[in-house]
């Protein structure tokens, strides 16, 4: 290929998407002019915009989308036009019965690739690459995802984070998913042993987080707390802090693929599938599977993670 055109669909939640992000890496190292569109959701895949990772979002919410699923008729002309000016379609999209397939190239697709979003055994990162093999692309060691961001869209994170000084830690203590969810008293103590460390902790909650939010405020502890901000707002803010801690989230995947120090806290799902293998992620994981070993799990635990985490950025910084 000489400056080919890709287009990945991809729907899914926050922390589905970003680990597909190593796909669209890889296509850019092989094909470093290549262009790359996504259609999935705009509020979540602008995360690949703002890691230069895409050049063009389209929405997975448009009525001409819903005709993927169905053959039967015919796509409307300009989305068949679409469909055909890309050289490779990566479909990501649940399609048993392949009806996706079928009508991409009913409409004129090139070569269609893709492979069930559900799980199997191995890290996710590593099983949404392999329709790379396809076209000869294949990880370089384990693939994780990562999001480098403009030095413009750090600055504009450090701005956000300069009312508590510079070395702050974002706690996240949602998921969308009670289950999933570590005791916010835990993350309230763990934000005290912070301090003491001689870092800010600072609190962030997403649209899902509403319960975990109330609880917060009727504590009314004293931390300081993130303003509501987009997906890519969040990302930039991340790359400007010191480290984070949170429960598996698709948040969570977020500050790891931004490459700073983070504690995550698994409980019922796996984190050999679903934690980042990136180098300076820690996970924590409950003795059992559950949402009650998650409860149980020792503040005393997570903070002696974290306080190691949070040793390794003083000796990182002290070394500039």
């Amino acid at each position: 290929m000489g400056k080919p055109r890709f287009l990945v669909i991809r729907g899914g939640a926050i922390g589905d998407f970003v680990m597909t992000l190593p796909v669209l890496e890889a296509l850019r190292r092989r094909w470093p002019e290549c262009h790359i569109s996504v259609l999935g959701y705009p509020h979540i895949a602008a995360l690949a915009l703002a890691g230069r990772l895409a050049d063009e979002v389209k929405s997975l919410d448009r009525a001409s989308a819903a005709l993927l699923f169905v053959p039967e008729q015919p796509l409307p002309a300009e989305t068949a036009l679409f469909v055909q000016s890309f050289d490779v379609i990566i479909n990501y999209l649940y399609d048993p019965d392949e009806s996706v397939r079928t009508s991409l190239e009913q409409a004129g697709a090139r070569q269609v690739l893709g492979i069930t979003p559900r799980m199997g055994a191995e890290p996710a990162a590593r099983h949404f690459m392999k329709p790379l093999a396809e076209l000869a692309v294949y990880p370089d060691g384990e693939p994780y995802p990562r999001l480098s961001l403009a030095s413009e869209a750090v600055a504009r994170g450090r701005d956000r984070l300069a009312v508590w000084g510079g070395r702050t830690v974002v706690f996240h203590p949602g998921s969308g998913s009670e289950k999933k969810n570590w005791p916010l008293a835990g993350f309230m103590r763990v934000a005290e042993g912070v301090k003491g460390l001689g870092f800010t902790p600072v609190f962030s909650f997403g649209e899902a987080d509403d319960d975990v939010r109330r609880t917060f405020d009727r504590l009314n502890p004293g931390f300081g707390v993130l303003s509501p901000l987009s997906l890519d707002g969040l990302a930039e803010t991340f790359g400007a802090c010191c480290g984070y801690v949170g429960n598996d989230s698709g948040v969570t995947h977020v500050a790891a693929a931004v490459g700073i120090p983070v504690t995550v806290l698994f409980g019922p799902s796996d984190p050999v599938l679903w934690a980042s293998r990136a180098p300076r992620v820690r996970v924590v994981r409950a003795a059992l599977p559950t949402t009650e070993s998650l409860a149980a799990l020792p503040v005393e635990t997570v903070l002696e993670t974290v306080g190691s985490m949070l040793r390794d950025v003083q000796a990182e910084q002290a070394d500039r």
